[in-house]
């Protein structure tokens, strides 16, 4: 299945090696490599999985196995409610880099860990089919994380990773020379990787790397909301991304704890700021700049899995090009309304396509370099 993931190591130090190559202009952190096994379900079978609809949090691999399980009953009792499981690449910051290079053409890379089992050997191909720079995803003996990704009928998403047995680098694993001639450095939070997040935020910054932070969930805001707070307040995250579920909970408690006070209080903090609005678009601020853009394209998700992952992408991409915050993110929203037609956190070709149009309908630069565009 896949490549041959020894073949890959050639240094004998369990990173996929490429000395010669230049820095990616982003970097990925993802502490492990993650790969997602996706399905849409109805209300009935959602109502029996643990925890609360909606969101993301760990599960253990043997409630995984149960939920994997539940899911193809499911598919064989009712195959016009469901869809086939589809397996693929995933993790947010794994979409988010794949999104950057596949569809906007931006050299990137991944510093995190992967097993030497087949999950691993599917994560490897699909981000190396892309082009991303693996010099940095050191290979482990032992298990590659799984994410269970339940889509309901109106396309929202429930996300249950495993990822207790997942091999990953840790804090001391990290070098200058994983981050040295990078511009921009993505992490998303978790309470599990906090160290692994904090070394590399202190290297990034070290070196002169930017940081952007997405913040994952709203059930991690609502479980770890203090150890966000200090990560925020450091002074060292640049840019936070977060969806509208995950503001409400960062200033829960506050007399108006809605998605503008949320933008004021990352604004403090970070100097760009966004909140994500799903069907209501988006709001960003950067110094004293605020600008609120609607929604782009259909209003109704086939599956919200990735939005605010390819949303980064775009947005980032802007970045990276130097254009205004406007631009920024419109460009998030063509790319977040991309990934949504289809099922997965992978954007098809014909869903590039329709995004470059977008673009092309807007105004918009259309990326130099990338692998879709067709004039």
């Amino acid at each position: 299945m896949g490549v041959e993931i020894q073949s890959q190591n050639s240094n004998g130090n369990g990173l996929f090696a490429d000395a010669a190559a230049p820095a990616p202009v982003i970097l990925g952190l993802q502490p492990s490599a993650l790969v997602d096994h996706v399905a849409r379900v109805d209300w009935a079978l959602l109502s029996r999985i643990p925890g609360e609809a909606g969101g993301s949090f760990p599960v253990a691999f043997d409630e995984l196995k149960s939920i994997l399980t539940e899911v193809n009953a499911h598919n064989v009792a009712s195959p016009d409610n469901s869809s086939p499981l589809k397996t693929i690449a995933g993790g947010s910051v794994a979409n988010t880099i794949r999104g950057l290079s596949a569809g906007f053409g931006i050299t990137c890379g991944i510093i995190g860990a992967c097993g030497d089992d087949d999950q691993g050997s599917l994560f490897v191909d699909n981000m190396s089919s892309y082009k991303i720079d693996l010099s940095r995803l050191r290979l482990k003996n032992g298990h590659t994380g799984q994410c269970v990704c339940l889509v309901d009928e109106l396309g929202n998403r429930t996300m249950r990773p495993c990822l207790s047995s997942a091999v990953k680098v840790q804090a001391n694993d990290l070098t200058s020379a994983d981050l040295r001639g990078s511009k921009w450095l993505v992490v998303r939070y978790a309470i599990f990787n906090i160290e692994v997040i904090q070394a590399a935020i202190k290297i990034a910054k070290q070196e002169g790397v930017r940081v952007s932070l997405d913040l994952a969930s709203f059930e991690m805001v609502r479980k770890f909301r203090s150890q966000l707070l200090q990560l925020l307040e450091s002074g060292s995250i640049d840019l936070c991304l977060a969806n509208e579920d995950e503001a409400a909970e960062l200033v829960s408690g506050e007399e108006n704890a809605d998605a503008g006070s949320a933008l004021e209080f990352l604004s403090k903090h970070c100097q760009w700021a966004v909140v994500t609005l799903g069907s209501k678009g988006c709001i960003a601020k950067h110094g004293k700049e605020v600008v609120r853009i609607p929604a782009i394209g259909e209003s109704k998700a086939v599956d919200a899995t990735g939005a605010g992952d390819l949303f980064a992408s775009g947005f980032l991409y802007g970045l990276v090009k130097g254009l205004s915050l406007e631009e920024c993110c419109k460009i998030g929203s063509c790319s977040g309304g991309s990934v949504i037609r289809s099922l997965g956190g992978e954007v098809t070709p014909d869903n590039w396509q329709w995004m470059y149009k977008q673009l092309q309908t807007k105004g918009l630069p259309i990326p130099e370099s990338n692998n879709f565009y067709q004039s």
